[in-house]
């Protein structure tokens, strides 16, 4: 699954690609980012009262009951063995509530009842990118893993779009440090991947958006027929662009874009 991935751009290359009715005060002409990791703020492009919306979300959406329920029971067996004794309902209760959620940053099965329910129109958002990164445990010349590998387009890296969903106000602990706290999220979609990303992980790419046509399509078509898009992109599509490093894009082009922005 990706869980890095960059984006170095700026809002006039957005606006270029998607239509962007409003430009959330709060991003102002966003810094080039060379990695985005889980629970970074990150620019979307998202669905909001009938009008599109450029703006910094979590990333991240929220993880399903099931999935906290075990880690909490998990967390209960620990506490149990440690005093003793087993904890009470209310305890235990009080435990699913609080159990941390860092967030799921991949949506691939769309038929789960814990996705549907965020698939329509009103909550599409599309997640700008310039590279995506897989990790390959293959060996390198040292032994070791070959660690991070960059996909792009090309080695300019173009803007793209992930497709994604987002999520308003949702109050979850995201991290222990927090506690409790209320925020918007997205994570974008995955599918079969291609034989280009396919070479370093077999089990999924991002869904990737290619033209501003796919991108309207995703914001704007019902989901019986948004779903099409949920595919891989062609053979051959894509190439790898950098390995075993934590940013996807060069210093000078981070450079050359930290330019643009002044």
């Amino acid at each position: 699954m990706c869980n890095l991935y960059s984006v170095v751009t700026n809002v006039e290359a957005i606006r270029r690609f998607v239509k962007v009715f409003n430009v959330n005060p709060g991003i102002g002409n966003f810094p080039p980012l060379p990695g985005v990791f889980p629970d970074y703020l990150a620019p979307i492009v998202r669905n909001v009262g009938g009008l599109t919306e450029l703006t910094s979300v979590r990333w991240g959406m929220p993880s399903s009951s099931r999935a906290l329920y075990d880690a909490a029971r998990a967390r209960a067996a620990k506490i149990e063995k440690k005093r003793g004794a087993p904890l009470t309902r209310e305890e235990f209760d009080e435990l699913v509530r609080n159990e941390p959620d860092g967030g799921t940053t991949n949506v691939r099965n769309t038929d789960s009842q814990h996705w549907r329910r965020w698939l329509d129109v009103p909550y599409r958002c599309v997640v700008p990118f310039t590279s995506f990164s897989e990790f390959d445990s293959s060996p390198g010349a040292d032994g070791k893993p070959k660690g991070v590998t960059w996909f792009a387009f090309d080695a300019d890296r173009p803007l793209a779009f992930f497709a994604g969903i987002w999520v308003p106000q949702w109050t979850s602990v995201r991290k222990v440090r927090e506690g409790m706290v209320t925020t918007d999220v997205f994570a974008f979609l995955t599918c079969p991947p291609n034989d280009v990303v396919g070479s370093i992980h077999m089990k999924a790419m991002p869904v990737i958006l290619t033209t501003p046509e796919e991108v309207e399509f995703w914001m704007t078509a019902p989901w019986d027929e948004a779903k099409a898009l949920q595919r891989s992109l062609p053979d051959g599509v894509m190439k790898i662009v950098n390995v075993g490093e934590k940013r996807g894009d060069p210093p000078d082009l981070v450079e050359a874009m930290m330019e643009m922005q002044h």
